[in-house]
């Protein structure tokens, strides 16, 4: 895919699913418009009704979006966006990509890295600053614009016009940037709709308890909706994430057929951001205490996150293999001071 560095395989169609066993219905092109919680009944956007012993409400995010430039921008977030920008890859030279988050550094770097012309723009100081704080994200910067990458910090897009075959993108800062292609990678907001029509608990997603069920005993919700708490960090949270979807889906399923298993499981993420990666577990909060173990500066090493002299987060910056240990790690009581930390992953 158009992550990860390169531009690269067949997409993946809806025909493309498989499910083992029998009694199976794929429906795609379906809309759940009305969830009846009480007759356990949910209706389609063509008036088809499906009744319900469990249900599983699975229903993602939508991007953030801009107030301006409808559909000619790209918000990398469906099957669609990625066809769409995978074929204005192939033909287009300049591209400008709005956001320095997960999303935006990574889509910069891949573009760069197939040989566009790439200009990023983010309202913060540096990229990825939320996350890594502002050294790591100063180096950033500077290691974005080695390979080529225009980055324009502390500015915004203020509107977009098309002109013929191009887009003209409006800054803050008074620039105009005339590019073939415009991403917006600016978060999302929680799918929460139908849950909250229906009556269910919702506060920053739907609200689950350790078994993955909503206020409704028999209505489960995983994945990027589901806000759930974490025994590790010892608060709720929402992870928008591929590790969590993809296992709170299964363990979901595997409640609904009556194992009451609590989810405790701690999420991990990771991206490639040119010849850098990264895999990062737990809470990554550039306000917490950061204590920094670096093998080589901003090249190789373990970050440390603290609340209240406890791990609550790690960031294995080139570091491979030390998921699970970082998750112990988190789950342990404390106190620990930066000394204790030094050296206690290996890097």
């Amino acid at each position: 895919p158009l992550v990860k560095g390169r531009v690269e395989g067949e997409a993946l169609g809806p025909g493309r699913v498989h499910l083992p066993g029998q009694g199976v219905g794929v429906l795609v092109g379906r809309t759940a418009s009305v969830l009846e919680a009480e007759h356990k009944r949910v209706v389609d956007d063509r008036g088809a009704v499906f009744t319900f012993d469990r249900l599983l409400l699975a229903t993602g995010g939508s991007p953030r979006r801009l107030p301006w430039g409808g559909d000619d921008v790209i918000y990398y977030r469906t099957l669609g966006d990625y066809q769409r920008l995978r074929a204005l890859a192939e033909r287009g030279r300049r591209f400008v990509v709005i956001g320095g988050g997960f999303i935006g550094s990574e889509i910069a770097a891949a573009l760069a890295m197939n040989g566009k012309e790439v200009a990023l723009l983010f309202p913060g100081a540096a990229i990825g600053q939320r996350m890594f704080g502002p050294e790591l994200g100063a180096f950033l910067n500077a290691y974005y614009r080695e390979r080529g990458v225009e980055v324009l910090p502390g500015e915004t897009a203020r509107g977009l016009e098309r002109r013929g075959e191009q887009l003209a993108l409006r800054t803050s800062g008074g620039r105009e940037l005339l590019v073939d292609g415009v991403v917006a990678g600016i978060g999302i907001e929680p799918n929460v709709a139908l849950a909250q029509a229906a009556g269910l608990e919702v506060d920053d997603g739907i609200v689950v308890d350790a078994l993955l069920r909503t206020s409704h005993p028999d209505i489960f919700a995983a994945g990027d909706v589901a806000n759930f708490l974490s025994p590790s960090l010892g608060r709720r949270v929402r992870v928008e994430h591929e590790d969590n979807a993809n296992t709170m889906g299964r363990h979901a399923g595997r409640n609904m057929a009556g194992v009451r298993a609590p989810y405790e499981h701690l999420p991990f993420f990771y991206s490639d951001l040119f010849d850098l990666g990264y895999e990062a577990v737990g809470e990554l909060d550039a306000q917490l205490e950061i204590v920094a173990d670096w093998k080589e500066p901003f090249r190789e090493g373990v970050l440390y996150y603290l609340r209240d002299a406890r791990v609550c987060g790690v960031l294995l910056w080139n570091v491979w293999e030390q998921v699970d240990a970082a998750r112990d790690l988190i789950g342990q009581p404390g106190p620990f001071a930066a000394a204790d930390l030094v050296g206690r992953l290996p890097a």
